[in-house]
């Protein structure tokens, strides 16, 4: 089996801290961190090993001002590729971020600057999106004559309606602030994204890790059935998650009233 010190990263950096709190760069400043088919198989190996790596959660993060631009438009210019080539590289953006939501563990996305077009494909891919005031958010594509390939029409349109997407497409609308929060493109805006999205993460990594494996991927699971097969799915992964042994010291601190309660927020 494959470990995190197997892995030969050079578009991003991973670091694991002694709580098992991962911090993922992305490393390509120059370029606003497009996503060149290496990065995107950077991820793919990442995520393929997170999961049985004893991760408790992962601070997705960018090294420069901007999180992601999107597909790297040059090297999609240059190969040239045929209709079948960027078909398989499409699918391999799906394996990339179908790891990432369905893989279990906590992702936190850290945002500033652009998140844009397969940035925010890539974005939306995270569990929890923290934005700051440099933050926007964008789907040029329909500008650019191409047309969103990374999930984007899962995901995103999930996020923010089909209507609005294809405004965002149609019209290269741009969302930051206040209205993307509303929109639900970001669950936070901070003065400090990076310094909110490790306040989340250490809180994630608090929880069982079965817990946080059944939220991070029984729910987007359970979205792609029918109402019928997902509460049923619901019912057998609570069965399992709630009568789990780590538990059962935080039911007994509930019912002896020595566990915090919840409480306004102040």
């Amino acid at each position: 089996m494959r470990s995190l010190d197997d892995l030969d990263l050079t578009f991003t950096t991973l670091e694991v801290d002694d709580d098992g709190i991962a911090t993922l760069t992305l490393n390509r400043p120059e370029k606003r961190n497009a996503l060149n088919a290496a990065t995107v198989d950077e991820l793919i190996d990442i995520f393929s090993v997170v999961p049985r790596a004893g991760v408790r959660a992962v601070v997705l993060k960018a090294a420069g001002t901007h999180f992601c631009a999107g597909l790297d438009l040059v090297e999609h210019h240059t190969e040239d590729r045929r209709p079948e080539d960027f078909m398989h590289v499409c699918l391999r953006w799906h394996e990339a971020f179908n790891k990432m939501e369905y893989g279990g563990v906590p992702i936190i996305a850290a945002l500033k600057g652009a998140v844009v077009g397969g940035g925010l494909e890539l974005a939306s891919s995270a569990h929890i999106r923290v934005a700051d005031a440099s933050t926007y958010f964008a789907l040029p594509e329909g500008q650019r004559g191409l047309f969103t390939g990374g999930g984007a029409t899962i995901r995103v349109a999930d996020l923010v309606g089909k209507a609005r997407m294809i405004d965002m497409m149609l019209t290269g609308r741009v969302y930051q602030g206040d209205e993307a929060i509303q929109l639900g493109l970001a669950q936070y805006l901070v003065e400090d994204s990076e310094a909110k999205a490790y306040e989340l993460a250490r809180a994630a990594a608090s929880n069982p890790p079965l817990s946080n494996f059944a939220i991070c991927s029984a729910i987007s699971h359970m979205q792609n059935m029918s109402g019928l097969d997902a509460a049923y799915a619901e019912a057998v992964v609570a069965g399992i998650v709630n009568t789990q042994p780590a538990s059962r010291g935080r039911l007994a601190a509930f019912a002896d009233k020595s566990a915090a309660r919840v409480r306004p927020n102040e």
